[in-house]
C-alpha cells in the first residue's frame, strides 16, 4: 500500500499508509499522543480523529491543552444531553445546540417546561451514556437523505433547507441519537470529563418572537472535576459580586418596570461615581491634546440616510415623528452613535493637513433597541453613555495616533484599574468597502502600534466591520472573566458619505482618515465592571463617600460637623452617621456600604483634634490629624 506523507507543526514530515486518519497519525507518533488526541486541525479546519487524511496537508493533533479543545468537549456534552432528553422525553422536536463561552446550550420543544428534578434525571442519563464512551460517528447526506433522516422534526428541517447547494450535509451518530452538525466531536462520550446542567430558560426559535418558544437547557462540561469545582466557584462567587444586587445594596442606581427595561435610573450616589469617572478621563483628554464636542440626542432621519444608518441599522434605533408646526411632518430618530455629529463639525471648516490630526471626543448619551430578553443591567442596556473620540488624520499619521491611544488604554487599565488585558485585530471581511491599500495601510498600522507597544495580540481574519479594521481590548477582572471594552475602528465610510476633505500641501483635496475609538467603551458597561470586580468596594477616588465619621456620643456632634466642613473643604467625600445607635452599628453599616475610611471622634479625638481612622480592610490604623487624612486620600488620587 502506497505511503502519504504529512506535515506537524513543527515544519516535520510523517509519512503514513494510504487511508490513515487523524487518530493514526497520533498513534505514529506516539502512544500518549494517541490517548491525548481528542480531534485534528488539518491545513487549519477542526476534523475529527476518525478524518481519513490525502497526504500533503499540515495536521496538528488537538488534546486538551489545545485552545480549540473545551469548545469541542463541550459541543460534544450538548449532543449526549439532547440524546439524554431524547431517551426520556420521546416526542422532544431538537432545535440547535452549540457550545458557548464556558459551557453549551440546547433548544428543545417539549409538551412541557422542564422542571428541576428533569433535569436532574437528564443528568442521570447523560452519565450512563458517557459511561457506555459511545463513539461519535460522522456521516454525510444528500438533501433528500437529510430530510427523511429529520422526519417530524422541523427544526432540523428548515436548518437543512436553508444549507447552500453546494454545502456537504454531515451529520452525528451517537448510542440511538442522530443530529445534523458540521462537527467536530470528541472520539467517544468516555472523553467528557465532568459536566453540570445549569439551568433552563425560554428562548425563541431563530431568536424571533414570532417563532415559538423553544425550552433551553444551559450546561458547562469540563476536563476534570476539579475544574468543574473551581468553575462553580467562579459561578457562586460571580452572584455575589453582580453589579445589580450591588446596586440595590449600595444606593446607586435601579431599574423600574415602568420606565422600561434596559433604562438605569442613577441614585445620587451611582451619579457621583459616574460623574467622577467622567470627569478624570475628560482631564486626561484634554492633557492628551483632545477637544470636547457636545451634539444633539436626536437627528432627522437626513442625517441617518447620508451616514448610512438608516439602511443598515434602522431595527436597532428609535424613530418618531415631528409635526413641526409649518404643516411638515418630519421623521427623526435618536442616536444609536455620535460618530455623525463629530463629522458634521468636522465638515463645517475647510480643513487644512496643518490642522490634523483633530482628536474629538464627547460622552455622549445613546440609545440602541434591544429586546427586553437580552438586556443585563449596566452590562447590556437600551440607553447608555459613551467615552467616544473620533480622530480626523492624514494616512501618514494613522500610525502615531492609534499608539497614542494604546498608551492611554495602558494608563487607563493598567496604570489606574491595575487590569490584565488583551488584543485582539480584526481584519477585511469578503463584504467591505474601500480601497484595498487603504485597508492594507490601516490594519499594517494597527499591528505595528500594538507591537511597539509590545501588546501581543490575536488576529480575527475577515471579521472586521465592512467599513474598516478594528483593534479590540479585552479586560481580564478579578475572577477571571474576560469584558471587551475599549475599540480602535478605521472608518472608510464616513468620510465617503459626508464628502469629508482636507487641504494637502499641495492645496488639492484629500480624503482623511477617520478613527473610532472608545476606552471605556458604555460608562454604564464599565461602571458595571467595576462594581463586580471589586465586589462593591471601590477605588479611594471613586468611592462616592470615602468616609464616614462615627460620633461616639451626642456631645461629639459639634466636633463631628467641624470635621466634616474641614474635609469637605479639602475636597474629601463625607457623611455623618448621627443616628441615636451603638458605634458598633454603625461601623457595621459603613462597612456594608463599602466605605472607605471611618473616622471615629470621641473625647479625646475630640479634645486632641485627631480621628481615630479605621480601613475598610484593614481595620483599626490609629488616630490621625485632619490634615494627615486628607493627604493620605488625596494620595490615592490617579
Amino acid at each position: 500500500m502506497p505511503d502519504i506523507t504529512v506535515k506537524l507543526p513543527d515544519g516535520s514530515e510523517k509519512n503514513l499508509p494510504e487511508g490513515s486518519t487523524v487518530a493514526d497519525l497520533a498513534e505514529s507518533i506516539g502512544p500518549r499522543l494517541a490517548a491525548a488526541a481528542l480531534a485534528g486541525r488539518v491545513d487549519g479546519h477542526l476534523t475529527d480523529t476518525g478524518h481519513v487524511l490525502s497526504g500533503g496537508e499540515t495536521v496538528e493533533i488537538v488534546t486538551d491543552k489545545s485552545p480549540d479543545a473545551l469548545s469541542i468537549l463541550r459541543h460534544s456534552a450538548g449532543h449526549v444531553m439532547a440524546e439524554a432528553v431524547a431517551a426520556i422525553f420521546p416526542m422532544t422536536k431538537f432545535g440547535i445546540g452549540p457550545s458557548i463561552e464556558d459551557g453549551f446550550y440546547y433548544d428543545f420543544e417539549v409538551e412541557r417546561p422542564f422542571t428541576p428534578e428533569d433535569l436532574d434525571a437528564i443528568e442521570t442519563r447523560m452519565n450512563e451514556i458517557i459511561a457506555e464512551e459511545l463513539p461519535f460517528a460522522r456521516g454525510e447526506l444528500t438533501r433528500l437523505e437529510a430530510h427523511d433522516q429529520f422526519d417530524g422534526q422541523p427544526y432540523k428541517q428548515e436548518l437543512v433547507d436553508e444549507l447552500p447547494e453546494d454545502e456537504t450535509i454531515s451529520i452525528y451518530n451517537q448510542g440511538n441519537f442522530t443530529d445534523l452538525c458540521r462537527g467536530p466531536h470528541v472520539p467517544h462520550t468516555g472523553r467528557i470529563g465532568a459536566f453540570k446542567l445549569m439551568k433552563v430558560a425560554g428562548a425563541y426559535w431563530r431568536g424571533d418572537s414570532t417563532r415559538p418558544m423553544l425550552q433551553r437547557i444551559y450546561g458547562t462540561a469540563w476536563f476534570s472535576q476539579k475544574d468543574l469545582d473551581a468553575y462553580l466557584e467562579r459561578i457562586e462567587e460571580a452572584k455575589k459580586r453582580d453589579h445589580r444586587k450591588l446596586g440595590r445594596e449600595l444606593d446607586l442606581f435601579s431599574f423600574h418596570e415602568e420606565a422600561g427595561a434596559g433604562l438605569p435610573v442613577y441614585h445620587p450616589k451611582g451619579a457621583r461615581t459616574l460623574r467622577l469617572l467622567q470627569e478624570w478621563l475628560r482631564g486626561e483628554l484634554y492633557r492628551r491634546g483632545y477637544v470636547e464636542a457636545i451634539t444633539p440626542h436626536i437627528y432627522k432621519a437626513d442625517v441617518w440616510k447620508i451616514s448610512g444608518h438608516y439602511d443598515f441599522y434602522r431595527e436597532n434605533m428609535y424613530f418618531f415623528e415631528i409635526d413641526e408646526g409649518d404643516g411638515r411632518i418630519n421623521e427623526y430618530a435618536v442616536k444609536p452613535m455620535n460618530c455623525p455629529g463629530h463629522v458634521m463639525i468636522y465638515g463645517n471648516d475647510v480643513r487644512s493637513y496643518r490642522d490634523l490630526p483633530i482628536r474629538m471626543f464627547e460622552f455622549g448619551t445613546v440609545y440602541r433597541h434591544e429586546m427586553s430578553g437580552v438586556v443585563h443591567g449596566l452590562l447590556r442596556a437600551r440607553g447608555f453613555t459613551q467615552d467616544d473620540a473620533h480622530i480626523f488624520c492624514t494616512a501618514d499619521q494613522v500610525l502615531d495616533e492609534v499608539v497614542k491611544m494604546l498608551e492611554l488604554v495602558d494608563f487607563v487599565f493598567g496604570d489606574v484599574f491595575g487590569f490584565e488585558y488583551s488584543a485582539e485585530v480584526s481584519t477585511r471581511p469578503e463584504k467591505s468597502i474601500g480601497d484595498e491599500a487603504d485597508w492594507e495601510h490601516a490594519t499594517a498600522s494597527l499591528t505595528e502600534a500594538l507591537k511597539s507597544r509590545g501588546l501581543a495580540y490575536d488576529v480575527n481574519e475577515g471579521d472586521g466591520a465592512f467599513y474598516g479594521p478594528k483593534i479590540d481590548i479585552k479586560l481580564r477582572d478579578a475572577i477571571g472573566r474576560t469584558w471587551q471594552c475599549s475599540t480602535i475602528q478605521v472608518d472608510f465610510n464616513l468620510p465617503e458619505r459626508f464628502d469629508l476633505t482636507y487641504r494637502t500641501a499641495d492645496n488639492s483635496a484629500a480624503r482623511p482618515f477617520m478613527l473610532h475609538r472608545t476606552i471605556l467603551g458604555s460608562m454604564e458597561r464599565f461602571f458595571g465592571i467595576l462594581l463586580e470586580h471589586y465586589a462593591g468596594a471601590l477605588p479611594v477616588w471613586l468611592a462616592p463617600v470615602q468616609a464616614v465619621i462615627v460620633p461616639i456620643a451626642d456631645r461629639h456632634l459639634d466636633h463631628a460637623a467641624t470635621v466634616r466642613e474641614r474635609l469637605e473643604a479639602d475636597g474629601v467625600r463625607v457623611e455623618i452617621y448621627d443616628d441615636q445607635e451603638p458605634m458598633r452599628v454603625k461601623i457595621a453599616k459603613a462597612q456594608q456600604q463599602k466605605v472607605p475610611y471611618m473616622l471615629v471622634i470621641g473625647d479625646k479625638e475630640a479634645e486632641a483634634d485627631t480621628i481615630s481612622v479605621r480601613d475598610r480592610t484593614q481595620g483599626d490604623i490609629g488616630a490621625m490629624g485632619i490634615d494627615d487624612f486628607v493627604e493620605m486620600v488625596s494620595a490615592q488620587l490617579p
